[in-house]
């Protein structure tokens, strides 16, 4: 029996891909370095765990509203107050299990096929794929390594065919952060040409050197046309709970919870309510993550910025560094196939987060500093031996 025709606009997830690569290789007996999954390495915080348990033990087990538990949708209305978003708990906010599923459905309210999205690139790569399924095209607008909007470029690439601009800062995978002056621009650019603006923002609370981010929600000239998507797999080390949220004009959010309605219902009821304390309780988990993440930021840093030929912006949020290996001559794909299979370090291909990937490849440093000096000790002897 064949598959719909429709599945063929589903690719593969090119960063999944290289852990199963990876899980192969282990196979094998050799030592595998993990630096290619963009996942907290640490627990979830037991005051988080403690609510779903307690949620469980008192049979807060059943369905809740598709958009949400309204306490939920509060706890994330008041969060949003901090970022200068005022938003109401009832009509603009809905609760979605992860917010990948959260960019999926605002895909699917809002995109026609034909109409074309303004990707600012690098990025995720489920980010293009769920704008193809609904069969738009994105338009990649080149931000480079250090994920810095250029302004010309994004209105060159616009057409009477432009519906949004998609962005993601902090940046996947570079770990770059659009400055004021980039997200004015974009706000008044889209508030021109009656863009929407879908803000992937699930790395705003891992920002370095005392940084402070503004959301695209903020800016009142667009507050109508901004979907903003976020969740609590990276702040919370929640990525196993699937729970994320996205805010948007009521329109556009009742559009979503009918998506919801008929796929997945809600989110799990105890989930919410560990969401809940994630977001109303003690944030000193999150703080003590991003130390930890900001040690090995720099350690790494320095560690490919002293192999020869190697180029590596720091990264000022995420968890991750998108280093500039273009002088191998090699494509990024093959490059990080070979680091693997000869290095045992595993890596993600700058490819698939877009044309302008190419020549890249991308480590997660959320991992021990063990790991990542191992890590980087056989990936210079690996340029050294290819250069």
């Amino acid at each position: 029996m064949k598959v719909g025709d429709r599945m063929r606009l589903l690719k593969p997830s090119g960063t999944l891909a290289m852990a199963e690569k990876a899980r192969e290789v282990a196979k094998t007996g050799k030592k595998v370095l993990h630096l290619e999954v963009g996942e907290p390495d640490f627990g979830t915080p037991s005051h988080i765990s403690e609510a779903a348990y307690e949620a469980m033990r008192n049979n807060f087990t059943h369905y809740t509203s598709s958009r949400g538990m309204l306490e939920l949708r509060e706890a994330i209305s008041d969060y949003l107050k901090n970022v200068g978003v005022e938003a109401d708990p009832e009509k603009e906010i809905i609760a979605t299990p992860g917010s990948k599923y959260g960019i999926y459905c605002a895909c699917v309210a809002t995109l026609n096929p034909g109409d074309e999205v303004l990707v600012l690139s690098p990025t995720w790569p489920t980010h293009f794929t769920c704008i193809e399924f609904v069969q738009a095209k994105p338009v990649e607008v080149p931000c480079g390594e250090a994920f810095r909007l250029d302004e010309e470029a994004l209105k060159e690439r616009i057409t009477g065919k432009s519906k949004m601009i998609m962005l993601c800062s902090p940046n996947n995978p570079t770990g770059g952060v659009l400055a004021s002056k980039d997200l004015n621009a974009i706000s008044e650019i889209a508030e021109d040409h009656e863009l929407l603006v879908l803000s992937d923002e699930i790395y705003n609370r891992i920002v370095y050197d005392g940084l402070e981010i503004r959301s695209m929600a903020s800016y009142e000239n667009i507050r109508d046309q901004v979907i903003l998507v976020n969740g609590f797999s990276k702040t919370y080390a929640m990525t196993g709970w699937r729970l994320g949220y996205v805010f948007a004009e009521e329109t556009i959010i009742e559009a979503i919870n009918r998506i919801v309605q008929t796929s997945t219902t809600c989110p799990a009821s105890f989930v919410q309510k560990a969401g809940v304390t994630a977001l109303k309780g003690p944030q000193d988990c999150v703080t003590d993550m991003v130390e930890k993440y900001n040690r090995r930021r720099r350690s790494i840093v320095q560690k490919l910025n002293e192999i020869p030929q190697i180029h590596c912006e720091m990264p000022k949020g995420a968890f991750y560094v998108f280093p500039n290996f273009s002088s191998l001559d090699m494509p990024s794909l093959d490059l990080s196939i070979k680091l693997l299979e000869e290095k045992g370090v595993c890596s993600t291909p700058g490819s698939v987060f877009g044309e302008y990937g190419k020549g890249y490849i991308r480590f997660s440093y959320a991992n021990s500093l063990d790991v990542i000096s191992e890590a980087m000790e056989k990936t210079k002897e690996f340029v050294l031996e290819y250069s």
